[in-house]
């Protein structure tokens, strides 16, 4: 899950409206372990007429197929799965790279007539194939220079000189959106906040956007079993062949939610016991912000997860617009 950011913005002059005869494609958002993944698989049975797109930032490495609740083969038999399984896990991978990727997908199932079903808990990502954000460009060699400052006050006072406006919207403390900011400072040579207004404002769209709800206290519940099921499912032997490959991870990929945990597990830094209680905490504080981000868009339609024939009720609402 990515923060909200200055310095992205729609691209000037696009919507997000599907192309020629291609059917409404729907969007599905909600926390980690509402069920999105199964809702989109059997609405695509139902409607008959669809593909299903991952927007999920980690769902893009192979190997990585436990940790990030990856569709099965077998549920990827059952409907055709877009954007996964793109890039090695040693690979770096970025927001403009999947959307890029992600509208090359939808162009080619609008020009078959298909629909997408998009589906995934990365909000920024979603933001950047609906909206069709601009997204400032990347600069190694800066962001380099600046990860090798060990201060982060140092950093952000850095901004505050350099890009007031990019400052006052960005907590001293978040050293990787500080980062950010001035890696497209200095390497585009014009201030973050010049890129666009954030992500505060949101645009008409023509996709259907349907909200997972779930009481905080269940939610906390599912992640809790999740984490336990993916681990009798061989989380941690995904984890030892991550560790073993000669190429390693990528920054990007280690910090994964669990993937990290069991990492440390392996570098003998903390029991399984601690890791595995480390991972139900952190997926659980990562799934009351995906909350938040998601609730933030007003367009988005909210059922309650545990509504009986959610799937027609959905058709049904697609058929009325």
């Amino acid at each position: 899950m990515i923060a909200p950011a200055p310095g992205i913005a729609p691209a000037p002059g696009t919507t997000a409206a599907p192309v020629g005869d291609a059917p409404q494609s729907i969007v599905i958002v909600g926390p980690t372990a509402s069920g999105k993944s199964l809702l989109a698989l059997e609405l695509a049975e139902l409607l008959g007429d669809s593909e299903i797109v991952s927007v999920d930032s980690m769902q893009v490495y192979r190997e990585m197929d436990i940790g990030t609740a990856k569709a099965t083969e077998a549920d990827q038999r059952r409907i055709p799965h877009h954007l996964v399984d793109l890039v090695d896990p040693d690979a770096d991978f970025s927001v403009a790279w999947f959307q890029t990727e992600a509208f090359a997908v939808l162009d080619k199932l609008a020009a078959t007539g298909r629909r997408a079903i998009l589906v995934g808990g990365t909000g920024l990502y979603h933001r950047a194939v609906i909206d069709r954000l601009q997204i400032p460009g990347q600069f190694p060699e800066v962001r380099a220079a600046l990860d090798a400052e060990e201060s982060t006050a140092v950093l952000y006072r850095r901004l505050s000189a350099l890009d007031p406006l990019a400052a006052s919207r960005t907590e001293p403390t978040n050293r990787r959106r500080i980062v950010r900011a001035l890696e497209v400072t200095i390497g585009a040579d014009r201030p973050f906040s010049s890129f666009g207004p954030g992500l505060d404002e949101y645009p008409e769209t023509d996709h259907l956007i349907i909200g997972l709800d779930v009481a905080r206290d269940r939610l906390g519940s599912l992640v809790g079993d999740r984490v336990e099921q993916m681990m009798a499912d061989g989380f941690l032997d995904e984890v030892t062949a991550l560790a073993a490959r000669p190429a390693g991870v990528s920054r990007t990929a280690a910090q994964a939610l669990g993937y990290r945990e069991l990492l440390a597990h392996l570098d003998g830094e903390t029991s399984l016991d601690d890791a595995v209680a480390d991972t139900v905490r952190r997926t659980r504080q990562f799934a009351v912000r995906q909350d938040r981000w998601f609730r933030r868009d007003p367009r988005t339609l909210w059922f309650d997860s545990e509504t009986r024939s959610l799937p027609q009720r959905i058709a049904d609402t697609l058929e009325r617009r």
